[in-house]
């Protein structure tokens, strides 16, 4: 047997132990004696992102992305004020995974709602979005990330990749009436990537084309919010 297959085995046992041990009552944790500073601000986000599916749910999809970007500009500097105090932890790693689906998951399928072409697919696209993504947070806690040759990587594409891609979509079917059939299937096809085994390297460039990529969308739905486009 392999070193591999050996420290997966010894992983998988160490995570069934600690599902299935039983806490006293004084080993629960102290929720808000654990939350940091960044864990406040992973809090923030969520506060925007709800505001963000409301606008949705009302019909202002241009403002709901904006609301939207904005929470992602908080769940990013959460990360970041982590590392810059020293504070990160399991804990605030599962309340940040907690965010995402709202920050992430939960806009993306409230935004292909509003250019679907069919309720029955809404139902179908969303479902996708929402049982890969929420499946791929919940490995990313399980078994954190990937290391090659010193670099981390995620397990598959991450949300925000899938996120990304919905907003392409959203984009192009503004612009260019892009059939939102099409965008179903280009939607669907790359969600399962999400629990894939496709490495996702965390890299200083992968974070700068991001971005500039979430910049240029902003750009754009402030252009169609204005009526520039």
């Amino acid at each position: 047997m392999s070193q591999e297959v050996k420290e997966a085995l010894k992983r998988a046992k160490t995570r069934l132990a600690a599902t299935d041990r039983v806490l006293e009552s004084g080993e629960r944790t102290n929720v808000a004696a654990r939350l940091t500073g960044a864990d406040y601000i992973s809090l923030g986000a969520l506060l925007v992102a709800w505001g963000s599916a409301l606008l949705f749910l009302r019909g202002e999809p241009n403002l709901a992305l904006l609301a939207m970007f904005a929470a992602f500009l908080l769940d990013k500097l959460d990360g970041y004020y982590a590392r810059r105090t020293g504070n990160s932890s399991p804990f605030g790693r599962r309340v940040d995974s907690f965010i995402d689906v709202f920050a992430y998951l939960v806009p993306a399928a409230l935004l292909y709602r509003t250019f679907s072409p069919h309720m029955a697919v809404t139902w179908v696209v969303g479902f996708l979005i929402l049982a890969f993504g929420g499946l791929r947070l919940v490995r990313h806690n399980a078994e954190g990330f990937g290391e090659n040759d010193g670099r981390s990587y995620y397990h598959g594409t991450t949300v925000v990749h899938t996120n990304l891609v919905v907003v392409a979509n959203y984009l192009l079917a503004t612009l260019t009436g892009w059939s939102g059939w099409t965008a179903g299937l280009v939607v669907a096809a790359v969600c399962p990537l999400m629990i894939s085994d496709y490495k996702a390297y965390k890299t200083d460039t992968s974070h700068v084309l991001a971005g500039i990529c979430v910049l240029g969308m902003t750009a754009l739905v402030l252009c169609f919010e204005l009526g520039y486009v």
